[in-house]
Protein backbone atom coordinates (compact mmCIF):
# COMPACT_ATOMS: atom_id res chain seq x y z
CA UNK A 1 0.00 0.00 0.00
CA UNK A 2 1.34 3.46 -0.86
CA UNK A 3 2.65 5.58 1.88
CA UNK A 4 0.92 8.39 -0.03
CA UNK A 5 -2.63 7.67 -1.85
CA UNK A 6 -3.34 11.19 -2.58
CA UNK A 7 -4.00 12.85 -6.57
CA UNK A 8 -2.98 16.53 -6.24
CA UNK A 9 -5.38 18.75 -8.25
CA UNK A 10 -5.65 23.23 -7.74
CA UNK A 11 -8.96 22.73 -5.63
CA UNK A 12 -7.09 19.88 -3.04
CA UNK A 13 -4.40 22.33 -3.11
CA UNK A 14 -5.77 25.34 -2.30
CA UNK A 15 -8.47 23.60 0.49
CA UNK A 16 -4.90 21.83 2.06
CA UNK A 17 -3.10 25.56 1.82
CA UNK A 18 -6.32 27.30 4.06
CA UNK A 19 -6.20 24.26 6.32
CA UNK A 20 -2.09 24.98 6.97
CA UNK A 21 -2.36 28.67 7.10
CA UNK A 22 -5.02 28.33 9.66
CA UNK A 23 -2.72 25.83 11.36
CA UNK A 24 -0.14 28.29 11.14
CA UNK A 25 -1.92 30.45 13.43
CA UNK A 26 -1.96 28.72 16.46
CA UNK A 27 2.12 27.98 16.04
CA UNK A 28 4.22 29.83 18.54
CA UNK A 29 5.52 32.53 16.48
CA UNK A 30 9.63 31.31 17.57
CA UNK A 31 8.59 28.43 15.59
CA UNK A 32 8.77 30.82 12.49
CA UNK A 33 12.15 32.30 12.51
CA UNK A 34 12.30 34.04 9.11
CA UNK A 35 10.70 37.61 8.89
CA UNK A 36 10.56 39.25 5.62
CA UNK A 37 12.22 42.60 5.15
CA UNK A 38 11.19 45.51 2.88
CA UNK A 39 12.69 44.36 -0.10
CA UNK A 40 11.01 41.24 0.20
CA UNK A 41 14.12 39.09 1.27
CA UNK A 42 13.91 36.97 4.41
CA UNK A 43 16.45 37.04 7.41
CA UNK A 44 16.80 35.40 10.88
CA UNK A 45 16.57 37.41 13.95
CA UNK A 46 19.02 36.49 15.91
CA UNK A 47 19.81 37.22 19.83
CA UNK A 48 23.33 38.44 20.81
CA UNK A 49 24.83 35.64 22.15
CA UNK A 50 23.47 33.91 18.67
CA UNK A 51 25.17 36.46 16.66
CA UNK A 52 28.33 35.97 18.50
CA UNK A 53 28.28 32.09 17.85
CA UNK A 54 28.11 31.89 22.04
CA UNK A 55 25.69 29.03 23.50
CA UNK A 56 24.28 30.15 26.51
CA UNK A 57 23.59 27.68 29.34
CA UNK A 58 21.77 26.69 32.20
CA UNK A 59 23.39 27.18 35.82
CA UNK A 60 22.24 24.45 37.93
CA UNK A 61 25.55 25.08 40.22
CA UNK A 62 26.08 28.54 41.81
CA UNK A 63 26.98 32.14 40.93
CA UNK A 64 30.90 30.81 39.62
CA UNK A 65 32.92 33.37 37.46
CA UNK A 66 33.30 31.21 34.93
CA UNK A 67 29.74 30.88 34.40
CA UNK A 68 29.20 34.67 34.41
CA UNK A 69 28.20 35.11 37.73
CA UNK A 70 24.31 35.14 38.56
CA UNK A 71 21.55 37.80 36.78
CA UNK A 72 20.78 41.37 37.19
CA UNK A 73 17.28 42.19 37.98
CA UNK A 74 15.49 44.85 36.16
CA UNK A 75 16.24 47.70 38.61
CA UNK A 76 19.99 46.61 38.87
CA UNK A 77 20.05 47.12 34.96
CA UNK A 78 17.91 50.29 35.01
CA UNK A 79 20.38 52.25 37.03
CA UNK A 80 22.88 51.25 34.50
CA UNK A 81 21.47 52.39 31.77
CA UNK A 82 20.41 55.70 33.58
CA UNK A 83 24.11 56.07 34.53
CA UNK A 84 25.75 55.81 31.18
CA UNK A 85 24.05 58.70 29.35
CA UNK A 86 25.54 61.54 31.82
CA UNK A 87 29.06 62.20 32.80
CA UNK A 88 30.70 62.77 36.36
CA UNK A 89 33.18 63.22 38.48
CA UNK A 90 34.59 59.93 39.28
CA UNK A 91 35.93 60.18 42.55
CA UNK A 92 32.71 62.22 43.70
CA UNK A 93 30.73 59.42 42.76
CA UNK A 94 32.61 56.89 44.92
CA UNK A 95 32.72 59.21 47.45
CA UNK A 96 28.61 59.37 47.12
CA UNK A 97 27.79 56.07 46.89
CA UNK A 98 29.92 54.90 49.70
CA UNK A 99 28.75 56.55 51.94
CA UNK A 100 24.89 55.58 50.60
CA UNK A 101 26.39 52.28 51.35
CA UNK A 102 28.00 52.56 54.21
CA UNK A 103 24.89 54.24 55.98
CA UNK A 104 22.17 51.87 54.13
CA UNK A 105 24.79 48.53 56.00
CA UNK A 106 25.63 49.96 59.13
CA UNK A 107 29.20 49.81 58.83
CA UNK A 108 31.82 52.65 59.14
CA UNK A 109 32.80 53.12 55.40
CA UNK A 110 32.50 51.21 51.68
CA UNK A 111 33.21 51.39 48.49
CA UNK A 112 32.41 50.14 45.17
CA UNK A 113 35.37 48.28 43.34
CA UNK A 114 35.81 45.79 40.40
CA UNK A 115 35.30 42.74 42.39
CA UNK A 116 36.52 40.77 45.60
CA UNK A 117 39.74 40.32 44.06
CA UNK A 118 40.10 43.87 43.63
CA UNK A 119 38.76 44.62 46.88
CA UNK A 120 41.47 42.49 48.36
CA UNK A 121 44.38 43.79 46.34
CA UNK A 122 43.23 47.27 47.64
CA UNK A 123 43.18 46.53 51.01
CA UNK A 124 46.13 45.12 51.53
CA UNK A 125 47.62 48.04 49.34
CA UNK A 126 45.75 50.46 51.97
CA UNK A 127 47.68 48.67 54.76
CA UNK A 128 50.71 48.18 53.12
CA UNK A 129 51.30 52.02 51.86
CA UNK A 130 48.46 53.95 53.75
CA UNK A 131 47.49 57.31 52.39
CA UNK A 132 51.37 58.17 51.59
CA UNK A 133 51.23 59.67 47.67
CA UNK A 134 54.75 58.88 48.03
CA UNK A 135 54.65 54.91 49.04
CA UNK A 136 51.56 54.48 46.82
CA UNK A 137 53.32 55.48 43.69
CA UNK A 138 56.00 52.84 44.39
CA UNK A 139 53.69 50.19 44.77
CA UNK A 140 54.64 47.02 44.58
CA UNK A 141 58.09 47.92 45.83
CA UNK A 142 57.64 48.16 49.20
CA UNK A 143 61.31 48.87 50.54
CA UNK A 144 60.91 50.25 54.18
CA UNK A 145 56.88 49.26 54.46
CA UNK A 146 55.44 46.73 56.26
CA UNK A 147 55.94 43.58 53.83
CA UNK A 148 54.27 41.00 55.61
CA UNK A 149 50.65 39.09 56.16
CA UNK A 150 49.73 36.06 58.05
CA UNK A 151 47.00 33.72 56.92
CA UNK A 152 46.20 30.33 58.49
CA UNK A 153 47.41 27.13 56.25
CA UNK A 154 44.34 25.92 55.45
CA UNK A 155 43.00 29.50 53.69
CA UNK A 156 45.40 29.69 51.38
CA UNK A 157 43.60 29.73 48.18
CA UNK A 158 43.58 30.70 44.64
CA UNK A 159 42.78 33.88 45.41
CA UNK A 160 45.45 35.13 47.81
CA UNK A 161 47.60 36.36 44.46
CA UNK A 162 45.80 39.29 45.05
CA UNK A 163 47.23 39.79 48.06
CA UNK A 164 50.73 39.25 46.48
CA UNK A 165 49.99 41.64 44.21
CA UNK A 166 51.06 44.31 46.48
CA UNK A 167 54.31 43.32 47.26
CA UNK A 168 54.22 41.33 50.20
CA UNK A 169 55.18 37.67 51.70
CA UNK A 170 52.84 35.93 53.08
CA UNK A 171 53.75 34.00 56.48
CA UNK A 172 51.48 31.10 56.93
CA UNK A 173 50.17 29.67 60.22
CA UNK A 174 48.82 26.72 61.44
CA UNK A 175 47.68 27.71 65.63
CA UNK A 176 46.91 30.74 67.43
CA UNK A 177 50.79 30.85 69.32
CA UNK A 178 52.01 30.76 65.87
CA UNK A 179 50.03 34.02 64.48
CA UNK A 180 50.78 35.75 67.90
CA UNK A 181 54.54 34.64 67.40
CA UNK A 182 54.45 35.42 63.54
CA UNK A 183 53.16 38.89 64.68
CA UNK A 184 56.27 42.13 64.29
CA UNK A 185 56.58 45.25 62.91
CA UNK A 186 56.68 43.93 59.84
CA UNK A 187 52.88 42.43 59.75
CA UNK A 188 50.67 44.89 57.42
CA UNK A 189 48.01 42.47 58.09
CA UNK A 190 45.74 39.09 58.90
CA UNK A 191 44.02 37.92 56.25
CA UNK A 192 40.63 35.39 56.45
CA UNK A 193 38.93 33.39 54.58
CA UNK A 194 35.35 33.12 55.37
CA UNK A 195 34.65 30.23 53.25
CA UNK A 196 37.40 28.43 55.13
CA UNK A 197 35.95 29.52 59.09
CA UNK A 198 35.16 25.82 59.90
CA UNK A 199 38.58 24.56 59.11
CA UNK A 200 41.81 25.26 60.05
CA UNK A 201 42.68 25.65 64.70
CA UNK A 202 42.19 29.57 64.48
CA UNK A 203 38.65 30.80 64.56
CA UNK A 204 36.59 33.71 63.44
CA UNK A 205 36.89 35.81 66.62
CA UNK A 206 40.14 34.78 68.17
CA UNK A 207 41.51 35.22 64.75
CA UNK A 208 40.17 39.04 65.30
CA UNK A 209 41.25 38.99 69.05
CA UNK A 210 44.85 38.30 68.04
CA UNK A 211 44.68 40.82 65.51
CA UNK A 212 43.41 43.73 67.78
CA UNK A 213 45.83 42.62 70.49
CA UNK A 214 48.92 43.01 68.26
CA UNK A 215 47.50 46.43 66.54
CA UNK A 216 47.01 44.86 63.02
CA UNK A 217 44.42 45.36 60.44
CA UNK A 218 41.91 41.89 59.95
CA UNK A 219 40.83 41.29 56.84
CA UNK A 220 37.57 38.82 55.83
CA UNK A 221 37.41 37.47 52.55
CA UNK A 222 33.99 37.32 52.51
CA UNK A 223 33.38 36.95 48.84
CA UNK A 224 30.69 34.87 47.91
CA UNK A 225 28.81 34.94 51.53
CA UNK A 226 25.40 36.59 50.86
CA UNK A 227 22.67 36.05 51.03
CA UNK A 228 21.47 36.53 53.64
CA UNK A 229 22.19 40.50 53.38
CA UNK A 230 23.20 40.74 57.12
CA UNK A 231 26.36 39.03 56.36
CA UNK A 232 27.81 42.59 54.78
CA UNK A 233 27.81 44.13 58.19
CA UNK A 234 27.81 41.27 60.63
CA UNK A 235 31.87 40.61 60.45
CA UNK A 236 32.31 44.86 60.52
CA UNK A 237 30.40 44.31 63.89
CA UNK A 238 32.75 41.24 64.74
CA UNK A 239 34.99 43.80 64.69
CA UNK A 240 37.19 42.73 61.04
CA UNK A 241 38.91 46.46 60.04
CA UNK A 242 38.18 45.04 56.43
CA UNK A 243 35.81 42.93 54.63
CA UNK A 244 35.42 41.69 51.13
CA UNK A 245 32.38 40.87 49.25
CA UNK A 246 31.25 40.08 45.67
CA UNK A 247 29.00 41.92 43.77
CA UNK A 248 28.20 39.86 40.82
CA UNK A 249 26.98 36.76 42.77
CA UNK A 250 24.35 36.10 45.85
CA UNK A 251 23.97 40.18 45.51
CA UNK A 252 22.88 40.51 41.71
CA UNK A 253 24.97 43.14 41.24
CA UNK A 254 26.96 43.67 37.88
CA UNK A 255 29.40 41.09 37.86
CA UNK A 256 32.75 43.17 37.35
CA UNK A 257 31.28 45.11 40.54
CA UNK A 258 32.50 44.08 44.31
CA UNK A 259 32.27 45.59 47.94
CA UNK A 260 35.27 46.92 50.75
CA UNK A 261 34.04 47.76 53.51
CA UNK A 262 35.58 48.51 57.23
CA UNK A 263 37.57 51.42 59.19
CA UNK A 264 37.04 54.75 57.41
CA UNK A 265 40.62 55.35 56.97
CA UNK A 266 41.70 52.26 55.16
CA UNK A 267 38.70 52.65 53.23
CA UNK A 268 39.98 56.41 52.16
CA UNK A 269 43.19 55.03 51.57
CA UNK A 270 42.15 51.79 49.48
CA UNK A 271 40.62 54.83 46.99
CA UNK A 272 43.89 56.48 46.52
CA UNK A 273 45.11 53.12 45.46
CA UNK A 274 41.98 52.87 42.96
CA UNK A 275 41.27 54.52 39.57
CA UNK A 276 40.71 56.70 38.50
CA UNK A 277 44.36 57.76 40.09
CA UNK A 278 46.88 57.11 38.04
CA UNK A 279 50.21 55.89 38.94
CA UNK A 280 48.44 53.81 41.25
CA UNK A 281 48.81 49.76 42.03
CA UNK A 282 44.87 49.57 41.16
CA UNK A 283 44.66 51.44 38.17
CA UNK A 284 43.81 48.41 36.26
CA UNK A 285 40.92 48.31 38.26
CA UNK A 286 39.01 50.38 37.18
CA UNK A 287 35.26 50.38 37.87
CA UNK A 288 33.01 52.41 36.00
CA UNK A 289 29.93 55.01 36.63
CA UNK A 290 27.46 51.99 35.21
CA UNK A 291 28.95 49.48 37.77
CA UNK A 292 29.27 52.44 41.03
CA UNK A 293 25.10 53.05 40.11
CA UNK A 294 24.28 49.10 39.42
CA UNK A 295 25.82 48.08 42.68
CA UNK A 296 24.37 50.80 44.84
CA UNK A 297 21.15 49.44 43.25
CA UNK A 298 21.99 45.99 44.03
CA UNK A 299 21.83 46.83 47.72
CA UNK A 300 18.68 49.07 47.55
CA UNK A 301 16.65 46.33 45.60
CA UNK A 302 12.93 46.31 45.77
CA UNK A 303 11.27 45.91 48.36
CA UNK A 304 9.40 41.96 47.01
CA UNK A 305 13.29 41.38 46.08
CA UNK A 306 14.71 41.86 49.36
CA UNK A 307 11.76 39.83 51.40
CA UNK A 308 11.82 36.54 48.54
CA UNK A 309 15.96 37.09 49.95
CA UNK A 310 15.42 37.59 53.44
CA UNK A 311 13.37 34.00 53.48
CA UNK A 312 16.96 32.44 52.10
CA UNK A 313 18.61 31.22 55.35
CA UNK A 314 21.11 28.94 53.45
CA UNK A 315 23.94 31.27 52.55
CA UNK A 316 26.86 30.24 49.97
CA UNK A 317 30.16 30.45 50.31
CA UNK A 318 32.82 30.11 47.45
CA UNK A 319 33.04 26.47 47.49
CA UNK A 320 29.17 25.33 48.48
CA UNK A 321 26.50 25.55 50.59
CA UNK A 322 28.04 27.35 53.97
CA UNK A 323 26.10 27.30 57.43
CA UNK A 324 27.84 28.62 60.31
CA UNK A 325 28.16 26.69 63.24
CA UNK A 326 27.64 23.23 61.89
CA UNK A 327 31.27 22.35 61.10
CA UNK A 328 30.50 21.95 57.34
CA UNK A 329 33.70 21.45 55.23
CA UNK A 330 33.55 23.57 51.53
CA UNK A 331 34.65 21.43 48.45
CA UNK A 332 37.18 22.60 46.03
CA UNK A 333 35.72 25.53 44.13
CA UNK A 334 35.23 24.77 40.24
CA UNK A 335 38.34 25.86 37.80
CA UNK A 336 40.52 26.62 40.57
CA UNK A 337 43.37 26.17 42.18
CA UNK A 338 43.14 23.12 44.96
CA UNK A 339 44.82 23.68 48.29
CA UNK A 340 47.01 20.39 48.08
CA UNK A 341 48.47 22.49 44.87
CA UNK A 342 49.69 25.59 46.73
CA UNK A 343 53.24 24.94 47.98
CA UNK A 344 53.24 27.37 50.96
CA UNK A 345 57.18 27.07 50.88
CA UNK A 346 57.40 29.11 47.46
CA UNK A 347 58.61 32.04 46.57
CA UNK A 348 57.01 34.85 48.10
CA UNK A 349 55.77 32.56 51.10
CA UNK A 350 57.40 31.73 54.08
CA UNK A 351 56.16 29.24 57.03
CA UNK A 352 55.94 30.70 60.65
CA UNK A 353 58.28 29.27 63.21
Amino acid sequence: MALFNWQATRRRFLTGGSIAAALGGFCPPRLFADQKTEKGATHKTLSLYERLGVRTRINAKGTYTFLSGSLMPAEVSRAMEEAAHHYVWLPELHEAVGRKIAEMLGVEAAMVTSGAAAAIMLGTAACVAGSDPEKIQRLPDITGMKSEVIIQKTHRNAFDHAIRNAGVKLVVVETAEEMGNASSEKTAMMYFLNAAQNQGKIGLQEFIDIGKRHGVPTFNDAAADVPPKEHLSDYNKMRFDLVAFSGGKGLRGPQCAGLLLGRKDLIEAALLHNSPHEDTLGRPCKVGKEEICGMFAALEGSPARRHRESRFRGARCAYGPFRPGRGESCPPPLFSVGREGVRHDSAGVRQAA
